[in-house]
């Protein structure tokens, strides 16, 4: 069964950083484009970064120069380094896995990782 698992949400004060992480397994990871996206209460789940297989990413524009987005195929690893966090970065933090072919798309979530932001 496929799985993703995030970690290294938490509590963090205004202007510090976090790192999360996504682990997946039983996918070809290689394979697959990566993404955060998060969901903070009352709103809708938004696209934070995301990197394709080949490495390229792309970034919401209330993230760009704050957050990056960065993968380990060897180890099946996203990450998502954050910098510079505010209030409106508290949300629950998820990762995905996306996967398009001429059959469809296969996509998976995490369950999700709380990040708060708070003095």
């Amino acid at each position: 069964q496929v799985q993703l698992v995030e970690s290294g949400g938490g509590l963090v004060q205004p202007g510090g950083s976090l790192r999360l992480s996504c682990a997946a397994s039983k996918i070809i990871f290689r394979l697959y484009a990566m993404k955060w996206y998060r969901q903070a209460p009352g709103e809708q789940r938004e696209l934070v970064a995301d990197i394709s297989s080949g490495g390229s990413t792309n970034y919401a524009d209330s993230v760009k120069g704050r957050f990056t987005i960065s993968r380990d195929n060897a180890k099946n690893m996203v990450y998502l380094q954050m910098n510079s966090l505010n209030g409106e970065d508290t949300a629950v933090y998820y990762c995905k896995a996306e996967l398009w072919s001429v059959g469809g798309v296969l996509h998976y979530w995490g369950q999700g990782t709380q990040v708060t932001v708070s003095s």
